[in-house]
């Protein structure tokens, strides 16, 4: 049986409400966010235009495995980030640890122009220290059970738990992405990660959709041009 835990003690929270409150990034002036000149820098539209498919003779797929995990939830400052270690994958054919996955809105990636209210970024991490990050996106439609998990854990508070549940209730099945090399969204806004964008968006209610935007409802950095970055698109069925 799942269970659902929220911090009681005052110098707990407060302790996180000041390290969220010292993380805080400001959404409404991006342009005096730190970063080197690049080129390679992410959100981006994908323009299903430009892309290109996927070599079929390399591994392409993205394959989730023990998806089952306590979950940590956190509001960090700028995000409701869930930590889930335990959970990895397999990303064409190379072996990640998921780390954490965390939610925009609205969404930061569009597609062909179309924003979507809420997307989700999931964390993983190779034992070089490579990143990749597949962002799935959300549109309003049937209610998602782990999604009310999430909001009901968190509550009023700055963390909560979940204990055990399966993270893939929050992506699709349908695994056909579009990647591209790209950067971490939020200072430092690290570059050299891979992006997996799922095609398919996942549903939630439209209560939920409104629980997380109670939270933040302006947290998405502005699309990045794509300059002449490749865009590969893999269908997975």
């Amino acid at each position: 049986m799942r269970t659902f835990r929220r911090s009681v003690l005052c110098f707990a929270l407060a302790a996180v409400a000041t390290t969220a409150a010292a993380q805080k990034l400001d959404y409404d002036h991006q342009e005096r966010w730190e970063f080197p000149a690049a080129l390679a820098q992410s959100p981006i539209d994908i323009q299903r235009s430009v892309a290109v498919d996927g070599d079929l003779e390399e591994a392409q797929s993205i394959e989730l495995r023990d998806t089952i995990a306590t979950l940590r939830i956190v509001d960090n400052g700028h995000a409701v980030e869930v930590e889930a270690h335990g959970p990895d994958a397999l990303i064409r054919g190379r072996h990640f640890e998921l780390m954490q996955f965390h939610f925009h809105a609205a969404s930061e990636h569009t597609i062909d122009g179309e924003s979507f209210p809420l997307e989700g970024h999931f964390v993983f991490k190779a034992k070089d220290g490579r990143l990749a990050v597949v962002g799935v996106m959300y549109r309003e439609g049937d209610s998602n059970r782990l999604a009310g998990e999430v909001l009901e854990a968190l509550g009023d508070a700055s963390e909560g738990e979940i204990e055990r549940e399966d993270i893939a209730m929050m992506l699709p099945r349908d695994k056909s992405y579009h990647h591209y090399l790209g950067s971490l969204t939020t200072p430092p806004l690290t570059e050299n990660v891979e992006w997996y964008v799922l095609d398919t968006p996942v549903t939630l209610s439209s209560a939920q959709i409104a629980g997380f935007n109670a939270r933040y409802s302006h947290n998405n950095r502005k699309v990045q041009p794509l300059n002449d970055r490749a865009l590969i698109h893999f269908a997975a069925h």
